[in-house]
C-alpha cells in the first residue's frame, strides 16, 4: 500500500520498504528470444552465401554472433540489480544487489544518519555504528534529495 507522504516507498503496517530497481526495458528472458532470432537470421544468411561460394560470410557471422553474445550476458547479468532499503521497528536494513551478488548492512534506527555523499545530486550514504553504505544509484540524480528526505521522515517516525 502506498503512503501519501511518501514518493518513494510502500509502508505496509509499521513496516516500511524501499525497492529501487534498474530501468530495463527487455527481461533476460526477451533477450534470450531476441538473441536466438538474431542467430537463426544470421546464420541463415551466413550459409547462404556460403552455399553462393563466399567462404568468409559465415565465419564472421559466427564471430559476430559471439560478439553481441557476450554484450547481451552482460546486460543479462545486470538486469536484476537494484536496492531494497527497509525499516522494520528499531532496524534499518539495506540491501544492495549487483551482478547477483547481495550486500547487505543492518543498522539501528536511533543510531543510523542519512546524508548525501558530497551534493544533493550524488549517492545517499547511510552510516552509522562506524559503517557506510551508499544508496539511490538507481534514481534520477535530481530526484535523490527528496529520496535522503524520505528516509529520513520515516527513521523519526512521521508515516
Amino acid at each position: 500500500m502506498s503512503n501519501p507522504i511518501f514518493r518513494f516507498a510502500t509502508v505496509s503496517g509499521q513496516d516500511t520498504h524501499w525497492s529501487l530497481k534498474r530501468n530495463c526495458s527487455v527481461t533476460p528472458a526477451q533477450l534470450g528470444w531476441m538473441y536466438l532470432s538474431l542467430c537463426v537470421v544470421s546464420l541463415g544468411i551466413g550459409a547462404f552465401f556460403w552455399f553462393r561460394g563466399a567462404l568468409l560470410v559465415l565465419p564472421f557471422a559466427w564471430a559476430e554472433l559471439l560478439a553481441v553474445g557476450c554484450a547481451f550476458m552482460v546486460y543479462a547479468r545486470h538486469a536484476a540489480d537494484g536496492e531494497r532499503i527497509s525499516l522494520k521497528g528499531g532496524r534499518l536494513v539495506v540491501e544492495l544487489e549487483s551482478a547477483g551478488r547481495l550486500e547487505r548492512a543492518e543498522f539501528n534506527r536511533q543510531w543510523v544518519r542519512i546524508e548525501p555523499s558530497a551534493g544533493d545530486t550524488s549517492l545517499i550514504e547511510v552510516y552509522g555504528q562506524g559503517r557506510s553504505v551508499q544508496v539511490g544509484r538507481y534514481v534520477r540524480p535530481e530526484l535523490r534529495g527528496a529520496l535522503a528526505r524520505e528516509l529520513r521522515m520515516a527513521l523519526r517516525g512521521a508515516s
